[in-house]
């Protein structure tokens, strides 16, 4: 019988040689916890992130523009089944996930506490929102945890999808009207920095990137992704006209990389603890919809019962 320290040399020999982690291999009991502590997080987001957007479909300004939006908005609901799907591999049921995110006792990402006024916004959320999304999820793609890295694969591709999608509702606008560019530039201002505060806390105030990057669950740190966004979101806006909102923002040669003004920790930290502007809104929603929803889970189960009834009955003729 191996005792407790060999198995985590093992167990981090495995990650140290990218070997992917699978559902049934030893796991340190902290791993499965900050696994799905992160993998329902990113789940929650998804779901509760339809809501914003979900809010355009009926006002979207054309046809196509509904269709493509209809479409994102379902994406968004799938990522959340992967995600959830990758949690249950770890031994929780999705019952339980939900019942944390409905009692307030799980988090997810706080940008979807903000209000989306116009429609420049869904050109913002998907433009930089996504973006940021992109910018931590892709190394997600090599995530050491097998089911994980497996569902962010096609999660990525389709959220590259989403990010082209909002810089085109962004360049269409900024290209037309002056009251268009200026609703572009409105939602621009709204939106970067909350999309800023996405990648998490500073590192000095975070609390579980230093175990996380040791088990390459995480690949990058929160201030390393966030300079990445940064550095490719800034030339984006100036092709399209458009003005950072940040007057301390500049290139740094020495650095090679822009220098940005500091975030506003004290708001971030307001609407993870649930004050943000949409906080109580969105979980009433998100609840009401679990809820409403009740019956067509209750008829699948009934269905699938009746299913296996028959099934079996059939066996037993036989």
């Amino acid at each position: 019988m191996q005792n407790l320290e060999q198995l985590e040399l093992q167990f981090q020999a495995k990650i140290d040689a990218e070997i992917k982690i699978e559902p049934k291999d030893w796991m340190p009991e902290a791993y499965r916890k900050t696994l799905i502590r992160q993998i329902s997080q990113h789940a929650h987001s998804e779901i509760v992130g339809m809501l914003p957007e979900g809010n355009w479909i009926t006002r979207a300004p054309s046809l196509r523009r509904k269709a493509v939006l209809l479409a994102k908005v379902q994406d968004e609901g799938g990522h959340g089944l992967y995600l959830y799907s990758a949690a249950e591999t770890l031994g929780i049921d999705r019952d339980t996930l939900i019942h944390d995110l409905h009692s307030g006792k799980a988090k997810y990402s706080s940008i979807f506490n903000y209000p989306s006024l116009t429609w420049a916004d869904m050109g913002a959320i998907g433009w930089l929102v996504d973006g940021a999304a992109i910018m931590n999820q892709v190394m997600l793609c090599r995530t050491s945890y097998g089911p994980y890295a497996r569902a962010m694969v096609r999660i990525c591709k389709e959220e590259s999808f989403h990010q082209r999608q909002g810089y085109e509702i962004m360049l269409t606008l900024a290209q037309g009207s002056p009251e268009q560019k200026r609703m572009a530039q409105d939602a621009l201002n709204r939106w970067w920095w909350p999309s800023l505060m996405m990648f998490g806390p500073p590192d000095s105030e975070s609390t579980n990137s230093e175990a996380s990057i040791k088990w390459k669950i995480k690949r990058m740190s929160n201030d390393e992704l966030r300079q990445r966004f940064v550095d490719a979101t800034v030339p984006q806006a100036e092709l399209i006209g458009l003005k950072v909102p940040d007057k301390d923002l500049k290139w740094n040669e020495e650095r090679g990389h822009y220098d940005f003004g500091a975030l506003d920790w004290d708001e971030f930290w307001a609407v993870v603890k649930g004050n943000g502007p949409c906080n109580k809104e969105r979980l009433e929603q998100r609840v009401k919809a679990y809820e409403d929803g009740a019956w067509v889970r209750e008829a699948a189960l009934a269905h699938a019962e009746k299913k296996k009834e028959r099934a079996e009955k059939v066996g037993a003729v036989a």
